[in-house]
């Protein structure tokens, strides 16, 4: 393994929560193995993303209400491919080559999980999205 395989998977966090049996698929153990640990670790990059994805489109995102927040996230995440491509690059760009190698073999359902992943992870941050004077004022 090169330094920067061994540098990479080092500062990777664990995720304790995830199982890894023998009677799961391949997709299922890349993502349990390779990918969660890889959006969590960037999760802070993917967090500023959007706060600058909302600021790109006008802020509307802070006139929406709660459900229609949850619906403005996925759309940018299912509908906006450059937002999209920019999600997966920031993901893929912290995968190793061997990984890398795994993913181009089954990239389009891997992209799938991936981008189910981020989806949920925004989400689960969405008050982290609300405008900066407001959260101060509290």
């Amino acid at each position: 393994m090169n330094s920067r395989d061994f540098n990479l998977k080092s500062i990777r966090p664990e995720i304790l929560t995830a199982t890894i049996n023998d009677s799961m698929s391949g997709e299922e153990r890349f993502q349990n193995l390779v990918l969660r640990p890889c959006i969590k670790m960037q999760n802070d990059l993917l967090v500023a993303a959007f706060r600058n994805y909302i600021i790109k489109h006008k802020s509307v995102f802070h006139s929406l209400t709660l459900d229609k927040r949850m619906e403005y996230i996925e759309n940018a995440i299912q509908k906006n491919m450059k937002f999209r491509n920019s999600l997966k690059g920031m993901i893929i760009g912290v995968f190793t080559v061997e990984e890398y190698l795994i993913y181009t073999e089954n990239s389009s359902a891997l992209n799938k999980r991936m981008m189910n992943i981020v989806k949920d992870r925004l989400l689960s941050n969405i008050q982290l999205f609300d405008k900066p004077e407001l959260r101060e004022a509290v």
